[in-house]
């Protein structure tokens, strides 16, 4: 139990309950090896901070030097390379998921059980490690990731004291916008916030993944979701605060405007062929068969009917409008049945567990 008496009379409620809310709870299992991989590209000012808040619950920590500017890799060697934290390098910059490769590649050679993924940047909390990898080893999931969009008043839940701004309200609501179409890339319904990098894995799922497959740009989080989901893989949120102070993202939006709704759509149509035509054929399969033929057809036969009453002057009767809409309807109740089949199978079982059958 979290003793009250190194609290201090000048600690406020909010920081005790928070403290109490972090306090992990005993387990009749020991403890497995768990790392930490950050990669680390102009965070210089923030990089060696990070490194230092990881608590004891981590055994090794991966910083990943990704051709940064600022040297991040040399001022954490310069201060803490030693047994528990390693400098990894990569000879040019690979982006942040070619950097997370390379650090789980590392973990994963020297045994590490659970790999936890933070950024350099300070905005996600290590502190919440404890939190954050305790369904893996519970065994209740495969891979844990943070949810910044739980909000507090709802859920009750207390933020970290000091952990800066709260998430601004424009970037929630686009986050909830794109936790929606995320959930259709990767088949994952039960969670919000996929785009979240603070992530914890489980070293049967890593090795279930075709890692050098996912991609190495920003879309990184998103196509590691895709390929566990192939892999049948349990994933759970975690309710974590995040923290926006200065932070200046790496991240330029006119360099991924164009490219992400092409991988998101290409990753889309991958999951369902793979999962609904090559691995399985069931009634879902009928449906998406049927449904898109249908939606199209039904489509264009009400675009011509409009497009020709419109050169003509003269309204559509009724029958044509029918003739139109039936196929959109039916096609469209298809689609939502087999959307409907997708959200029943998010897997449940996780590989961790499967492994020691």
């Amino acid at each position: 139990m979290l003793s009250l008496g190194g609290l201090g009379a000048g600690h406020s409620v909010n920081e005790l309950n928070w403290k109490m809310a972090q306090q992990p709870m005993p387990r009749a299992h020991p403890l497995p090896r768990v790392a930490a991989v950050i990669p680390a590209y102009r965070a210089g000012a923030s990089v060696w901070a990070v490194v230092s808040a990881i608590g004891p619950e981590v055994e090794r920590i991966y910083v990943i030097d990704d051709a940064c500017p600022d040297g991040s890799g040399d001022i954490v060697e310069a201060k803490l390379a030693g047994e528990r934290v390693v400098v990894l390098r990569n000879p040019r910059n690979l982006g942040v998921g070619g950097a997370v490769k390379c650090g789980y590649g590392a973990a994963y050679a020297d045994g590490m059980d659970i790999i936890v993924k933070l950024d350099a940047d300070g905005q996600m909390d290590a502190a919440a490690i404890p939190n954050l990898i305790a369904p893996l080893i519970d065994g209740e999931a495969d891979y844990a990731k943070g949810n910044r969009l739980a909000h507090r008043r709802r859920t009750g839940a207390v933020q970290a004291p000091n952990s800066g701004r709260p998430m601004p309200t424009t970037r929630r609501l686009g986050n909830n916008l794109a936790s929606f179409l995320h959930k259709a890339i990767t088949g994952y319904w039960n969670i919000l916030d996929p785009a979240n990098g603070f992530t914890a894995i489980h070293r049967a799922a890593l090795g279930a993944v075709d890692l050098p497959a996912v991609a190495d740009c920003y879309f990184f989080e998103t196509d590691m979701l895709f390929q566990l989901n192939l892999a049948e893989a349990v994933v759970t949120d975690v309710q974590l605060p995040a923290r926006y102070a200065d932070e200046v993202s790496s991240l330029r939006i006119r360099d991924v405007i164009w490219r992400y709704p092409l991988l998101a759509l290409r990753r889309c149509i991958a999951r369902v062929w793979i999962k609904y035509f090559l691995d399985d054929f069931n009634v879902a399969s009928l449906e998406i068969i049927a449904g898109l033929p249908l939606l199209a057809v039904g489509s264009a036969l009400g675009f011509y009917a409009w497009m020709e009453a419109l050169q003509s002057g003269t309204p559509a009767t009724a029958g044509t409008v029918m003739f139109a809409a039936l196929p959109i309807i039916i096609g469209f109740q298809l689609l939502l049945s087999a959307i409907g089949y997708d959200v029943a199978r998010v897997p449940t079982v996780p590989l961790s567990a499967r492994t020691k059958r």
